[in-house]
């Protein structure tokens, strides 16, 4: 683990509330074409070589998004988990899509020591940010997932995925347009991104961690090796400010309040975009001194941009430090 500080100026520190990835200034031309729509709230986007006719998966790319959003949204009172978070305590059947994601996310809750709760939807309600109704104790233990059907144990149990759907999709776009003969392309949703093969200059793909006010140089920019996945949580695209202080929507399973921890953001690096998700919203829950001791415990490969001050602390694990510009 390596610390170093990024010291920006006034103006770039009121811009570092949060932060999200992007591709950095210089690389976003290069004579490539963009296909881009929206999902989930927030938008997608895909940039490759014009020869390889993008706009062809458009059609697949915007069914199988709203396939999921059927199955996991919790604002749509007609999506599957809103019908199961409405009904008593039993078990429910269910497709094998929407019993592998949540498996997945009570796996990353148990590896995560709870810092991941897949239960935690009603006080992301209370606290402004969702709308999911239900007991204000969050309990992932009372949750299970089997051959083809969901249970829980108490009436008032929830089950909220939004920490780890976001990236299953991503991971499902990238093996829809891999199918149909894509093979250099970087694919973005909602600030998550996943690339496949190379940039068609011939080097990795770039992102960069943006500030919320970006003005000059980010805080960091990385490389995205082929078949990796990056994901950022933070206090950028969610947050809001009340007398003097931000409140950001990653609920810490122990406070049961907005986390808190000196964090601006966490950024991880998985081979599958849906693990890069849930563990950038699991270390950000964490915090800035246990997460990045989960991390190292874990071998997650993470960015922690940690605010002291005027001063913006990086904190890298894993394998971050081959990654960084």
């Amino acid at each position: 683990m390596v610390d170093n500080v990024f010291r920006p100026t006034r103006r770039k520190l009121l811009g570092l509330m949060g932060a999200a990835l992007a591709w950095p200034g210089p690389g976003r031309a290069d004579g490539l074409e963009t296909l881009s729509g929206n999902a989930f709230g927030t938008t997608w986007r895909i940039v490759g070589q014009p020869r390889d006719g993008l706009a062809g998966i458009r059609r697949d790319i915007e069914a199988l998004f709203d396939g999921i959003d059927r199955q996991m949204s919790p604002w749509r009172p007609d999506s599957v988990v809103s019908r199961f978070n409405a009904d008593p305590a039993g078990a429910y059947a269910a497709e094998d899509e929407l019993i592998h994601v949540t498996r997945s996310a009570l796996s990353l809750a148990e590896r995560s020591g709870g810092a991941f709760d897949p239960t935690v939807g009603p006080l992301v309600a209370r606290w402004g940010f969702g709308p999911i109704e239900g007991g204000p104790e969050p309990d992932w233990r009372a949750l299970s997932a089997g051959e083809g059907r969901i249970a829980k144990t108490r009436d008032d149990v929830t089950l909220d995925l939004c920490g780890i759907a976001k990236g299953r999709a991503l991971d499902r776009a990238v093996d829809l347009a891999t199918a149909a003969g894509l093979d250099e392309l970087l694919f973005d949703l909602g600030g998550e991104l996943r690339a496949v093969g190379r940039h068609p200059s011939g080097r990795s793909w770039r992102v960069a961690v943006e500030a919320r006010m970006p003005a000059g140089d980010p805080p960091a920019t990385l490389i995205l090796p082929a078949g990796r996945s990056v994901a950022t949580s933070g206090l950028r695209n969610q947050s809001y400010a009340l007398a003097g202080h931000t409140y950001g929507h990653i609920i810490d399973p122990i406070t049961r309040s907005p986390a808190e921890t000196g964090l601006e953001s966490v950024t991880a690096v998985a081979d599958d975009a849906m693990t890069a998700d849930g563990w950038a919203t699991a270390l950000f829950a964490a915090g800035g001194a246990t997460g990045p001791e989960l991390a190292t415990r874990r071998g997650i490969t993470a960015l922690f941009l940690v605010r002291t001050g005027s001063e913006l602390r990086r904190i890298r694990t894993g394998g971050m430090e081959d990654l960084l510009l």
